[in-house]
């Protein structure tokens, strides 16, 4: 396995300085975004795409350090209700699959997005429960009508372009957030479909992260990985439970914060996530994603880099000598 990082928290330092920053220490491979929410200061398909000699001055930076691109991010909502939000994070998505097509990235991170409860909705309805009955006919609408014929049509494009991998984040307000609805959607759309596995949302949500990676690694269903912890406050959870819409400055009063590896929970779980991932066949790049508000970005990013770099496996399994 690879350590990487995604590279959003030095979105202010320019392409090379970011990668000289980040190859000093340790870092292997890159996740760049490409556009909507994660921006596209380190790699824009605009220009990417237009210009030859751009693209290859942006490869020989990378090749130059022995660095590699993980996976191009472009997490936005093309399902989204406002019909200028969907276009622009459509746009987005479409312009990735060319430019990973061009740079011979075989994965694309993003979010599978989420609709309207119906066709005039000003807004996207993340629904929790299957009662009211109402509540099941959205779910219905959204997935038949929107979310399956959407990513079929997508997953057609992307495979046209030499895209195989789609990597969605499992991520609570989109219609993908565990491994039960991700593999709904594979089984509709096709193996194009896996996951960008992030234990971080995973874990708040009361999912055992070695369980989802089995599940979903029984299929073949893991195209990406990264490396963000999260603190459960549980005497918060014990009166409030896990669902949660205090603003993330509010730690002492949320039931879970996001935290760099090490500080949300132990060594031990790290190394049994690790683990796992190799047991199901793993080995491309943990990516190392930043949203710890009580770390900087260089300490947090460091103390994690120095955590996952003593339990990442460097070397391939070798014989079985003693069975």
């Amino acid at each position: 396995m690879k350590l990487g990082v995604f590279t959003v928290l030095y979105q202010n330092l320019p392409f090379e300085e970011m990668l000289d920053k980040l190859s000093a220490m340790g870092v292997e491979a890159v996740e760049l975004g490409t556009g909507n929410y994660p921006g596209s200061n380190h790699c824009n398909p605009d220009e990417l795409l237009e210009s030859v000699e751009k693209r290859k001055a942006f490869q020989a930076a990378l090749a130059s350090r022995n660095m590699t691109i993980s996976g191009l991010s472009c997490h936005g909502n093309p399902l989204h209700p406002d019909k200028t939000f969907a276009q622009q994070s459509h746009e987005v998505w479409r312009k990735t699959v060319q430019l990973a097509e061009l740079l011979e990235v075989p994965v694309i991170n993003g979010f599978a997005g989420c609709p309207g409860d119906h066709p005039g909705a000003k807004y996207p309805n993340w629904v929790t429960c299957s009662w009211p009955p109402e509540y099941q006919e959205v779910l219905d609408w959204q997935w038949n009508d929107v979310v399956i014929p959407y990513w079929k049509e997508e997953a057609q494009f992307a495979k046209k372009h030499g895209i195989h991998q789609i990597a969605f984040e499992m991520h609570p307000g989109f219609v993908v957030y565990n491994p039960d609805t991700l593999l709904k959607l594979r089984e509709h759309v096709g193996e194009s479909i896996g996951a960008n596995f992030d234990p971080s949302h995973l874990i708040w949500q009361g999912i055992n992260p070695m369980e989802a990676i089995k599940t979903l690694g029984k299929q073949n269903a893991i195209y990406h990985c990264h490396a963000k912890d999260v603190y459960l406050d549980k005497a918060n959870i014990a009166q409030n439970g896990v669902l949660d819409t205090k603003h993330y400055s509010d730690i002492l009063n949320r039931s879970w914060t996001f935290r760099s590896v090490g500080y949300g929970h132990d060594e031990k779980l790290w190394k049994d996530i690790v683990s796992m991932l190799r047991a199901v066949g793993y080995d491309h790049v943990i990516s190392i994603e930043h949203e710890d508000m009580l770390a900087s970005v260089d300490e947090g990013l460091g103390k994690a880099i120095s955590l996952l770099q003593g339990i990442l496996f460097k070397e391939q399994v070798g014989e079985m000598w003693w069975a």
